[in-house]
């Protein structure tokens, strides 16, 4: 795979927090605007401000976003104004890349007063904490994923996402022309963006060449135009990684298929198929077989070990008959 590496840390500002929020989190800015295009999230992680605010400010964490929900609240009601300005004083703004306040709770004056005044972001949602923290979680997991683009393509077939990589000139954008045609669907061709996501690698099309395929002596084809809109589609959690190499590059050819390699993306194991590519092969019934049989092996069907455990029954049978004879 000739791979750009990822770029180093991904964060992402509060501004664009608040812009690419979901509707249901609605963020609403209370103070601290100042601070939005200053502070950075660099955490998916959503923490609690309840123990910094009971004096133990150790177990704030910088690049998080820190919550403050009923219960925060209702512990700073115990206190007088000048207690809770105190409570306050324990936090360390320069850690703290933002506040969010739960449930459209009325945030104390004295909460305000000290985020407009550090240009701390203070931001409400009308989500209740359990809700906000899932939905702002999953928010910052995609936002804030290690990328890096891959040269190959990146089909959905089966309902699989599969890469298809190889050298340059090997056929990877015709065999992805001639599999659109079979009714797969085409979500990147010669760059793909790769994202961690949780446990799951996500593919998708930069935006420029979304929906375009490269074919040599042809030029650029819009898929969408000359097939319609499905055969196109958008991010997709990549499953299966086929290679094509040239044939005489292979130095070992699966011949039984017991065996499957992996490649590793951002310490994910993704399983690999390597097809031997030669004139004559039909490449696009080749890479569809490969995914059926992923399919059927993911579903624990698998031939290869089907026969060979025929074999081995046979010659067992066969040993037996010979020692019967024998005895």
């Amino acid at each position: 795979m000739n791979d750009t590496p990822p770029a180093s840390q991904k964060r992402l500002s509060i501004r664009h927090l608040v812009e690419r929020a979901p509707d249901e989190l609605a963020f609403v800015i209370l103070a601290g605007t100042n601070g939005c295009d200053a502070r950075y999230l660099t955490s998916e992680r959503v923490q609690k401000l309840g123990l910094a605010l009971a004096g133990f400010p150790d177990y704030i964490h910088s690049g998080r976003i820190q919550m403050i929900g009923k219960s925060e609240v209702a512990f700073l009601s115990t206190m007088d104004p000048k207690g809770r300005r105190r409570a306050l004083a324990n936090l360390s703004p320069d850690l703290i890349a933002c506040i969010l306040v739960t449930k459209g709770i009325s945030p104390p004056a004295e909460l305000i007063e000290f985020c407009q005044s550090n240009d701390l972001p203070l931001l409400s949602t009308s989500a209740i904490s359990s809700r906000a923290i899932g939905l702002t979680t999953e928010l910052l997991q995609e936002e804030l994923a290690p990328e890096k683009t891959s040269h190959g393509v990146l089909m959905e077939m089966f309902g699989l996402g599969v890469l298809i990589v190889g050298d340059s000139g090997i056929g990877k954008s015709e065999s992805a022309l001639d599999l659109v045609s079979r009714k797969h669907r085409l979500v990147a061709d010669d760059a793909v963006r790769i994202k961690r996501v949780g446990k799951r690698l996500v593919g998708s099309a930069p935006e420029l060449t979304a929906g375009h395929l490269e074919i040599h002596g042809l030029g650029i084809v819009d898929v969408r135009e000359l097939f319609g809109s499905t055969s196109v589609c958008g991010p997709t959690a990549i499953e299966l990684c086929i290679e094509l190499k040239k044939w005489e590059d292979v130095e070992t050819i699966e011949r039984i298929g017991l065996d499957m390699d992996e490649t590793v993306v951002f310490d994910v194991a993704l399983p690999k198929f390597v097809l031997p590519v030669r004139p004559g092969r039909n490449l696009s019934t080749l890479l569809e077989t490969a995914v059926r049989v992923f399919l059927l092996r993911r579903n624990g069907s698998d031939a290869a070990q089907r026969l060979i455990d025929a074999h081995s029954e046979m010659l067992n049978a066969g040993n037996a008959t010979v020692t019967r004879a024998m005895g």
